[in-house]
């Protein structure tokens, strides 16, 4: 067959292949995604101004929370998050914005969860320790209404020296025994001296994070929070 016979036979194939397909075109399928990856951690973080960030650092990309995710996705920890935090927000003290823990959590957390995690806070200085008890108590009812199999996580209120005020502490030992109480894991950062000798991780109000301080931070809760998931 000569070249000129064999474009033309050609062309009548293409000819024919295009007609097939317009007069079928539930034929032409795009790419279907067959398989989901299901290895994504649904957690819910529920905090006050060292989590939501402040003028001070830690705002968006810079916040502990987005830092910490990165780090965990770099090993292989895929965490999908709902994070509901409130400038001067506590258990017992109502945010910027009226809110306390509780509200908090019952915009954060999800039946899906399996992980919840609570930081703070300094801002329940004042409250009754009977009353930041029951706060606490209710909060993670409310939490583990939400999410019946998730584990809980609860980070004291940090403070960034040494001298810790008797009422701090006092919040302190009343979030640990009301964690514990609730099969929570708690973490002390007083006692671990998160931030001792390190102003250079506090902004210039002496009370908030500044970026390299949500860093640490970022540096100091993705272990906790991945050693909660991989139990």
């Amino acid at each position: 067959m000569s070249r000129l016979a064999t474009f033309i036979v050609g062309i009548a194939l293409l000819a024919g292949v295009l007609t097939q397909t317009l007069d079928h075109p539930a034929r032409v399928r795009a790419y279907e995604t067959l398989t989901l990856d299901s290895r994504v951690s649904h957690i819910a973080v529920v905090g006050d101004s060292y989590t939501t960030g402040t003028d001070e650092g830690g705002m968006g990309p810079k916040a502990w929370t987005a830092r910490a995710w990165q780090s965990l996705a770099q090993r292989g920890i895929r965490i999908a998050a709902d994070v509901a935090a409130e400038g001067r927000a506590g258990y017992g003290v109502p945010g910027d914005h009226g809110s306390v823990f509780e509200d908090l959590t019952a915009r954060a957390v999800k039946p899906q969860d399996v992980l919840v995690v609570f930081f703070g806070s300094r801002n329940d200085q004042g409250v009754d320790p009977m009353q930041l008890a029951d706060r606490a108590r209710d909060t993670f009812t409310l939490a583990r209404r939400f999410a019946p199999w998730a584990r809980f996580l609860v980070i004291g209120p940090p403070w960034p020296t040494a001298d810790v005020p008797d009422s701090v502490l006092q919040i302190r030992d009343v979030l640990n025994t009301a964690a514990r109480a609730a099969g929570a894991a708690f973490v002390d950062p007083i006692g671990d001296r998160w931030f001792v000798d390190r102003p250079d991780l506090i902004g210039p109000d002496g009370v908030h994070p500044n970026d390299a301080g949500h860093a640490y931070l970022a540096e100091k809760i993705a272990p906790l929070v991945g050693m909660q998931l991989s139990r």
